[in-house]
């Protein structure tokens, strides 16, 4: 019998980090994919709409089939989110109609639920140690890593600290991972 290791939500949110490699998202897909399509569409929605693992794990099939946006209550915000399924409504739905006997997006093997949010840790885990990802991946991985690739894309740190119900674009940078030296590097290149 192999003893489970507990899952401390403070260290993991606070030691987590985004995925800062394309590359390496492209890795975690492969890896996920083999492992189980139910974790790979967990991961792609989780990188491409910035849900907390909480709000993706209570999704519902009725929330999602068919649907090319959709709204989300946060679970810890209560806030009203629009959510754009456009990009990923393809294999979204594909993977949607694989499932039978459930009304959960992301049902567990065990019992009419989802999985739960350690369940998805322990997913996010082995796909990473199959691709010799650092350590520090965990459940906000996925919410991290939408944001940084957000901001480096949009440069938009006020529009992602909407998107993240943040309460100011200092912690919504933290939050991402840019560090003073990344800010410091652009500088680099700026001039008038």
């Amino acid at each position: 019998m192999t003893t489970k290791k507990p899952v401390n939500k403070k260290d993991e949110i606070k030691d987590v980090q985004p995925i800062r490699s394309l590359e390496k998202i492209e890795d975690m897909k492969w890896a996920l994919k083999r492992q189980s399509e139910r974790d790979y569409i967990m991961f792609l929605l989780g990188i491409n709409t910035g849900l907390r693992v909480s709000d993706l794990l209570n999704l519902k099939l009725k929330d999602v089939k068919g649907k090319k946006k959709l709204t989300v209550k946060e679970g810890k915000t209560e806030k009203k989110r629009d959510i754009q399924l456009t990009n990923i409504y393809e294999e979204l739905n594909a993977y949607i109609k694989t499932l039978e006997g459930t009304e959960w997006l992301f049902p567990s093997r065990k019992g009419e639920k989802p999985i739960s949010r350690i369940q998805a840790y322990r997913a996010l885990n082995k796909a990473s140690d199959t691709v010799d990802m650092p350590d520090g991946i965990g459940t906000h991985t996925m919410r991290k890593t939408f944001g940084y690739w957000y901001y480096k894309k949009s440069k938009d740190v006020a529009k992602l600290q909407m998107i993240l119900n943040h309460s100011h674009p200092e912690i919504t940078l933290k939050y991402i991972g840019i560090t003073d030296e990344e800010i410091e590097d652009s500088l680099n290149d700026f001039v008038l």
